[in-house]
């Protein structure tokens, strides 16, 4: 039986180790912290991420906890059209899921051939020709066949095989909450649809989850983007810098805000790979190491791609171990995903600097063409997502 170590059991982490188990590999799952917990918040699945779940074998359970994402458009600060809604195909539309929702269907699927060690702080990584690929944490070694390092943005075993690859600051943080419906504001039940405005170096996004009444996790999240670095501010300072900052933009931004409970809020800085690493394999003995997900091409998430992309990965490695030699599976899971990744990252910072055009001139001009540049952008990126498929071997 082949073996695989993990390290990271995020989002990612969980869908590759759950991935190869399936396929039957034996699996060893290693997370820094000393519970596996998701966010409180959401996340936004593009038609590729789906189709990656689907591959996986998680369509079934991705429908019962998932929401179809209209179209709502983008407007300005003070309420005028920047692009107006447009509605898209089926297999064009985005969903939205609760990131709890979609952590306890990826921990459901990982099966009894994964060991999942909590409390374990990668240190040591281990790639030579002549031994077997292996991380560890200063008491004990790690090895298998492969070793796939899921473990985010800083990423201890990219540090070490892709030294060259940088984790820096993208100019801004961002907030995010969901507001549960019962305590969410009466214009965000009778008006749905969500939407997105777009400020002088500020951007708020709305979103439905679930229906109202629903008894699964459900509300109306939010997620709002500021240049600028992140606040150090306890969460209720926090809201009310919020509030300050995006007072006076359209409803419902306001009633959410006073809607949100500060234990519910989330910050981050908003950090991405510059450059992205040379190569996402790196052989070892009998097999090798692969970067996943953001230890691979962490970016910003204005396309809301983060998820989608490691979906596609572990999709991409599953079917490829299935069939052929372990170093040809690692070989070509490299000239799959690091184009792949380099036309979404592409894409990222081109809308990064949309979203960071600052000045009145710039921003007459940007709001000028903006109908024609987000519905391109967004539409490159749906057509990418359209087109994308799991390798046959």
């Amino acid at each position: 039986m082949r073996s695989a170590v993990v390290v990271g059991a995020g989002l990612g982490g969980l869908a590759v180790a759950g991935a190869l188990a399936g396929s039957g590999w034996r699996v060893t799952l290693l997370e820094r912290a000393d519970r596996v917990r998701p966010e409180p918040t959401a996340v936004v699945l593009w038609p590729n991420g789906v189709r990656a779940l689907r591959a996986l074998g998680l369509d079934t359970a991705l429908a019962t906890i998932s929401t179809p994402l209209a179209d709502g458009g983008v407007r300005r600060p003070d309420g005028h059209w920047l692009v107006q809604p447009r509605p898209a195909a089926a297999e064009r539309t985005p969903v939205i899921v609760h990131r709890e929702d979609l952590h306890d269907a990826l921990i459901a699927g990982l099966g009894d051939r994964v060991e999942l060690r909590t409390g374990v702080t990668i240190r040591t990584v281990r790639a030579t020709p002549d031994d077997r690929p292996a991380v560890g944490d200063g008491r004990q070694m790690f090895a298998a066949d492969l070793v796939v390092a899921a473990d985010g943005t800083d990423s201890v075993v990219r540090r070490h095989l892709a030294p060259t690859s940088s984790v820096v600051s993208s100019g801004c943080a961002t907030w995010a909450a969901v507001v549960p419906w019962y305590r969410a504001p009466q214009a965000a039940v009778d008006h749905p649809s969500g939407g997105e405005v777009l400020g002088a170096g500020y951007r708020f996004v709305v979103a439905p989850l679930g229906e109202h009444g629903s008894t699964r996790r459900g509300g109306v999240y939010w997620a709002a983007t500021a240049a600028g670095a992140p606040r150090p501010e306890p969460p209720e300072t926090q809201l009310t810098l919020l509030r300050r900052w995006y007072a006076g933009w359209p409803s419902p931004i306001d009633d959410l805000l006073d809607a949100t409970d500060p234990s519910a809020l989330v910050q981050h800085e908003i950090r991405e790979l510059r450059p992205l690493p040379r190569t996402y394999a790196f052989p070892a003995g009998p097999g090798g190491v692969v970067l996943l997900g953001d230890a691979a091409h962490a970016m910003p998430p204005h396309l809301g791609q983060g998820a989608c992309l490691a979906f596609e990965d572990a999709a991409t490695l599953q079917s490829l171990v299935r069939e052929i030699s372990l170093p040809d599976a690692l070989a070509r899971y490299d000239r799959a995903r690091r184009p792949r990744a380099a036309t979404v990252v592409r894409q990222t910072r081109r809308m990064s600097a949309v979203l960071r055009t600052r000045g009145r001139l710039a921003l007459r001009a940007r709001d000028a063409a903006l109908g024609a540049i987000t519905p391109r952008l967004l539409g490159n990126a749906a057509e990418a997502a359209a087109r994308w498929q799991p390798p046959t071997p």
